[in-house]
């Protein structure tokens, strides 16, 4: 694991920046986690429901940003305590995502607590929430 400097609450965490979410990904998570929902694959579907005319990303893959995120910074993923979130808005194929987050407390035993987002174009914000890291 690699060492980060230690953190201070205000904090901003480094971005990880999703340049296009992909339309085929979303296709394979849909069989792995055996979602029949049409919406992850059928333009059409998305279409009749008024939702657009994109697959609609999956809420783990999403989830998995905001994660990836966490974990490049804190020097891996296995330092995730724990993480709540909401999902406030569907990410479809092609958007532009950026995860990012700040440190909202840093405790004696080495915790850290974040806010924590992913937001569509760097300002729509689609997922929010909190993490709790563990830094030693």
């Amino acid at each position: 694991m690699s060492a980060i400097p230690t953190p201070s609450v205000g904090d901003e965490l480094p971005c990880l920046v999703i340049e296009a979410v992909d339309a085929e990904k979303m296709k394979t998570m849909a069989a792995l986690l055996a979602d029949s929902n049409p919406i992850h694959w059928d333009v059409d579907t998305v279409r009749e429901l008024g939702m657009g005319d994109q697959p609609v990303n999956q809420g783990p893959n999403n989830l998995g940003y905001v994660m990836n995120m966490l974990g490049h910074w804190a020097g891996g993923a296995e330092r995730i305590r724990q993480i709540r979130v909401r999902f406030l808005d569907n990410v479809f194929a092609g958007d532009r995502l950026e995860a990012g987050g700040k440190v909202t407390a840093v405790g004696d035993d080495g915790s850290v607590d974040c806010d924590v987002w992913l937001a569509r174009d760097g300002t729509r914000p689609v997922l929010a929430g909190t993490a709790t890291l563990s830094l030693v």
